[in-house]
């Protein structure tokens, strides 16, 4: 993969990745190249968890053929990660038992990001996620 950054307007890296559980791996990888390539590597932590855990979930309980990662460079310290897929269904964050081996990814999404959500997009959805140094690490 070759970086460059953009002439004119935001800064901005996307990708499509099929449906497989290294999809995660792969966008994970791919978004903190961007990120480093962009100056912003404090906030490679939190990116590489945010996207892991969006394109896993759309992965898992989708039945999508790709799931789509972006990153955008929204400011001097900010960035927004943005996950596409086709379904329809929106995620809620729940509270797993205590014993349960999964289902705390939305929650882990909702620690790291300043702001985060999701919304219905013509032939699926949209999961993003803000990221900001000023208040987050």
């Amino acid at each position: 993969m070759t970086m460059t950054a953009a002439s004119v307007g935001p800064q901005r890296y996307q990708e499509r990745y099929p449906a497989r559980p290294e999809a995660a791996t792969q966008a994970r990888r791919d978004i903190a190249l961007a990120l480093e390539t962009w100056g912003l590597p404090h906030l490679s932590f939190a990116a590489e968890q945010i996207v892991t855990e969006l394109v896993a979930n759309a992965v898992e309980h989708t039945d999508a053929a790709t799931v789509g990662a972006s990153i955008t460079r929204t400011g001097e310290g900010s960035a927004r990660i943005v996950v596409t897929d086709t379904s329809r269904t929106r995620p809620t964050p729940v509270v797993p038992p205590a014993d349960a081996e999964h289902g705390r990814g939305l929650l882990l999404v909702e620690a790291l990001a300043n702001d985060w959500g999701s919304e219905l997009v013509h032939g699926g959805k949209r999961m993003g996620a803000e990221l900001r140094t000023d208040t987050k690490p």
